[in-house]
């Protein structure tokens, strides 16, 4: 799945959900304790007062007197049976007052007898405390004959299961079912027939449902009773005799439900098209916990079966599934019944089905029926994306070597919509930006939407017809689709120039895992809120990264091979990670245990430090755990098998001068020419960790570059100053040092490097200027200028060819007129006349869009302008610019009622909030406002998404990201500490704190140095 689109990184609840962040600054559970967690019982929040606590504090600098208060919230593992240390009783006494200056001593019968009691009451609260929570539920719990301790309904009886995770003891072969949907009333009635074999001899079926009422349930035939438990979201069967290893049963269930009033399960949609009538339509999203709100499953990846799919419709709506339709049927009652032919095996989470006023358009290609749909008034937006996803097709077919499977394939843009987009087999369903090209979009669209094209046609192979058998494996559906979109978009497209964006998807994925708080690639996985968060940079951008690691040690044809055996030997079952593996192993001649090697990257969290230094011709080196370490945390002891490549001033710029050497102790040593003058690890940064060279060899690299910018890939220049700055935060290499050694920027011409310092500059910038650190910000906003200032003017303002220097260029000039250097907003100002002259008709270069209109929206006039373009648009790319415009406005009124709006979802979608909060935090003016409209709105919040969704951990991550003073520290524990089963234990919160922390720590090693040099 992709996250939620947008030009960052491109992972599902990656590209699946990156549609949320406009640029994201720096994101299993943690296993260690909390050091001083959040006891929620002992908080009061009061959003109000804290916010004017902290503004007020943020404008008279007022942090150095604040006391010294360095505790962090450490999450626990979520579970829907909490166990609460707060569920005990106490007794209070009354005594009375005796007079004053007397004093009488207990007898020691009294003592005694107080003793015993003391030890009964400790006793009983002990006891209390270990009992399970559901002790104190109002379902209670029951014990059964045996140890285990099972759950009790909310009618009373008891429910026959004890576990989240389903029992093995049957298996679904087949379901059929058919749906009837109302898009009036918003409801919808069904039936399913599930056809099980059995395992082991069981007297009892368990399988999942949530939010339908069960109307009648039959077992072969003959009715029998439904037990639920809702907290669980099961329902089970009790059977009367056992039923029989190897024998098939059938299962039929009628139900009725509301369609889903959020975005998951069968939900319902709306758009209002250009005549002004709403348009309703109702479509699916399962992944990865949601096929169970839309019909009684098995819902879990493992349990792979066939569907055979019917749905009733009106005249006026056709249907869409994962399979071509076989027939239709004209009903009695006016109304059409369609019926899909029986699908491949697949998992439940990859169901879907839709019901909507679509248009369409169709080619044959590679023996597939390719179709792309959209509402009728987009549908001249949809011809891009029928040329590229025939050709990406094309490609997998021949690279994995195994054709795709289903006889159609359809993508559809559906108009309101969360994930970026969902990669149903057969039925790839997207956000409309993510999927429809107009004839002003930029190539940078294109890059994006070629890039989520090319993510959810790899899923078809990587995640559907092999699938990972539990959700701690997801890495290996979104690492392999996001490793597969770069490489495959550099095969069939190299016009587009992906190469940056894989790399800036590595850097990314690099500060994500430097925390404590991050999980292993592959990690312990059990509760629906845990399996939400898998949903990250981990899973689907580390994940790539060290399958392009894995390719660029063993060669691109050898780790070929090695996939076209794993899906060959697996296709159609479900895997983990040793399966892959094992296959790999298969074709890698080398003396390298691959399993070995690679679970030192998937089974621990994290990455390795690389110190190298140099003696002569020997060349020493260490590894060790790369912990940003807030808390004075251990770091791990743990060893990475690295492939480190090398290249030195020799030879430094083709991949026939990279030198490998299997580093996998603490310490290792080897030796080099008496000539080598220096050495840059980490070829083309195709490894994932960090390098320092002390200081003689970052001066040698720096020197090197002073004189030669080229004696250097423009990759290898990149990750010299990611590097850089990570070990500034480390605290390995002082910020001065980091700001001398780019000195040799005024020399740069390459997009990478560039966009890397800039980013890292601006990041600085805006945590300075959220301090109200008057003469740092103006200092640091000099700074830029003189590094980057004639590189900023030097812009042209006109058609760019070259996708990368179409990249550089928004870059630059964003920053230019963020930062109001006069030169760009005269520019931006006088290109927005001229379009506002033309009636909107002359054509804006699609990636200075949102620079333009962002200058314009500064002012009242203009933004109400723009409100009405934005409301009109039918062009998704121009209206998400447009709303990013909107939202960067420095007027207080106009962000709260943005705000407000996007959660509203009349005048802008919901899906579009977290991109709303996104802009405005990077803002002075609004960051605060938002940080309160999160606390005052978040049960809402909750409604519209799940918790632990990428949505929220967007919305988190936007809102926080950029405190640096204790008191807000305090605050973000405080308020989350009160949440609860509300949210309190989501890996983000940890996150965020965690980045907060680290913000303080750099503040205070760092302000009064950045006050003298600047």
């Amino acid at each position: 799945m992709e996250p939620h689109g947008g030009r960052d990184p491109l992972p599902r609840n990656m590209i699946e959900n990156s549609m949320f962040e406009e640029e994201p600054d720096v994101m299993d559970l943690a296993k260690e304790s909390p050091s001083c967690p959040i006891d929620s019982d002992d908080v009061v929040y009061e959003p109000r007062s804290s916010r004017l606590l902290v503004r007020g504090l943020g404008e008279n600098d007022q942090d150095d007197e604040e006391e010294d208060y360095e505790s962090s919230a450490r999450l626990l593992g979520m579970s829907f049976m909490n166990r609460s240390s707060n569920q005990r009783g106490a007794t209070s006494s009354f005594v009375r007052q005796q007079p004053s200056g007397l004093c009488s001593m207990p007898s020691a019968k009294t003592t005694v007898l107080g003793v015993l009691v003391l030890v009964v009451v400790a006793s009983v609260v002990m006891v209390i405390y270990f009992l399970p929570s559901c002790t104190f539920s109002k379902e209670g719990c029951q014990k059964s004959n045996s140890s285990t301790i099972y759950p009790v309904t909310s009618e009373g009886e008891l429910f026959p299961w004890s576990e989240l995770r389903l029992p093995t003891s049957v298996r679904p072969v087949q379901y059929e079912i058919s749906l009837h949907l109302n898009l009036t009333t918003l409801t919808f009635q069904g039936s399913v027939t599930i056809r099980v074999v059995v395992l082991n001899e069981t007297k009892v079926i368990v399988l999942h449902s949530s939010g339908m009422k069960i109307l009648k349930c039959t077992f072969q035939d003959k009715e029998v009773k439904v037990l639920e438990y809702k907290p669980w979201q099961q329902i089970a069967i009790n059977i009367s005799e056992n039923l029989k290893k190897g024998q098939t049963y059938v299962l039929n269930i009628n139900y009725m439900a509301n369609l889903s009033s959020s975005y998951d399960g069968f939900y319902n949609s709306s758009y209002i098209d250009t005549t002004w009538e709403k348009r309703v339509l109702a479509a699916t999203q399962f992944e990865p916990l949601a096929a169970r709100k839309a019909f009684p499953c098995f819902d879990e990846p493992a349990f792979k079966a066939t569907f055979l799919i019917k749905i009733k419709r009106e005249r006026e709506y056709i249907s869409l599934s994962n399979m071509p339709k076989a027939k239709t049927t004209e009903l009695p009652d006016g109304l059409f019944e369609d019926e899909f032919e029986s699908s491949v095996n697949m998992s439940t989470y990859l169901v879907a089905f839709i019901v909507a006023n679509f248009s369409s358009v169709s080619m044959n290609a590679s023996n597939t029926v390719v179709s792309v749909y959209a509402v009728p008034d987009k549908k001249d937006q949809v011809h891009y994306a029928l040329q590229t996803a025939p050709q990406l097709l094309q490609f997998y077919n021949s690279f994995f070597d195994i054709n795709y499977p289903l006889r159609k394939l359809d993508l559809v843009g559906i108009p309101d919509f969360l994930a970026g987009a969902m990669e149903n087999w057969g039925l790839i369903t997207f956000r409309e930006t993510t999927l429809l090209v107009g004839n002003h979009s930029s190539d940078i669209d294109k890059q994006l939407v070629t890039s989520v094209i090319a993510h959810e046609l790899a899923h078809q192979w990587f995640g559907n017809l092999v699938t990972m058998r539990w959700w701690n494996d997801l890495w290996l559906n979104e690492g392999f689709a996001t490793y597969m979109q770069y490489m495959s978009i550099q095969k069939v497209f190299p016009h587009l120039e992906i190469d940056n964006e894989f790399l800036r998807v590595r850097f990314r994925a690099l500060e994500k895992d430097a925390l404590n708080s991050s999980h292993p690639v592959s990690s312990v996985v059990n509760t629906p809120e845990q399996v939400e968060e898998m949903f990250d940079a981990v899973s689907y951008e580390k994940g790539a990264s060290i399958l392009l690691m894995l390719n660029a040690t063993f060669t691109e044809q050898v780790f070929r091979e090695g996939i076209k055996e794993y899906l060959k030997k697996y296709r159609g079952g479900n895997t983990d990670s040793n399966d892959l593996w094992s296959s790999l192993s298969q074709v890698i001649k080398q003396s390298v245990d691959v399993g070995q090697m690679m679970n030192t990257w998937t089974k621990q969290k994290g990455f390795p430090l690389v110190t190298v230094s140099r003696a002569g011709t020997q060349v020493k080196l260490m590894q060790e755990h790369f912990l940003l370490n807030a808390n004075n945390v251990t770091a791990s002891s743990n060893l990475w098998h690295i492939p480190l490549t090398y290249v030195n001033d020799t030879c430094s710029n083709s991949i026939s001068c990279r030198q490998v050497f299997h580093f996998k102790d603490k310490t290792a040593k080897f030796e080099v020419p008496t000539s080598v003058k220096w050495l840059k690890f980490n070829y083309r940064n195709e490894g994932f960790y960090v390098v320092d060279y002390g200081d003689k060899g970052w001066e040698a690299l720096m020197d090197a570059l002073k004189e030669n910018v080229n004696v250097l890939s423009r990759e290898d220049r990149a990750s010299l100053i990611n590097n850089l700055f990570a070990l500034s935060r480390l605290g390995k290499v002082s910020i001065i040092q980091v700001l001398n050694l780019l000195t040799y920027l005024k020399n740069e011409t390459e997009t990478a490097p560039l966009t890397e310092a800039l980013r890292q500059l601006n990041h600085i910038y805006r945590l300075l200027g959220k301090r109200s650190d008057l003469f740092l910000v103006s200092r640091m906003r000099t700074h830029i200028f003189d590094h980057f200032g004639d590189l900023m003017d030097s812009q042209s303002w006109g058609k760019e060819m070259s996708v990368s220097k179409q990249e550089l260029r928004s870059a630059l000039l964003e920053t230019a007129c963020t930062l109001n250097r006069l030169n760009c907003t005269q520019q931006a100002k006088a290109l927005f006349n001229q379009w506002m002259a033309s009636n909107r008709t002359m054509r804006i270069p699609g990636e200075l869009l949102k620079v333009v209109l962002s200058v314009a929206a500064q002012t009242e006039q203009d933004w109400n302008t723009l409100f009405n373009t934005y409301k009109f648009s039918i062009l998704d790319s121009e209206k998400r610019k447009t709303l990013q415009a909107l939202a960067s406005t420095q007027n207080i009124r106009t962000i709260m009622w943005i705000l407000q709006a996007g959660l509203d979802g009349n005048d802008i979608q919901t899906p579009e909030l977290p991109l709303v909060i996104s802009t405005v935090c990077r803002h002075f003016a609004g960051h605060l406002y938002a940080w309160d409209f999160v606390k005052e709105n978040w049960d809402k919040l909750t409604q519209k998404f799940p918790v632990g969704s990428f949505a929220l951990q967007s919305i988190i991550a936007s809102t926080t990201s950029q405190f640096s003073r204790k008191l807000q520290l305090e605050e973000v524990q405080s308020f989350f500490g009160s949440l609860k089963e509300r949210g309190s234990q989501m890996r983000s919160v940890q996150e965020a704190i965690e980045n907060i922390e680290l913000n303080i720590r750099w503040m205070e090693s760092n302000l009064a140095t950045l006050r003298k040099w600047l």
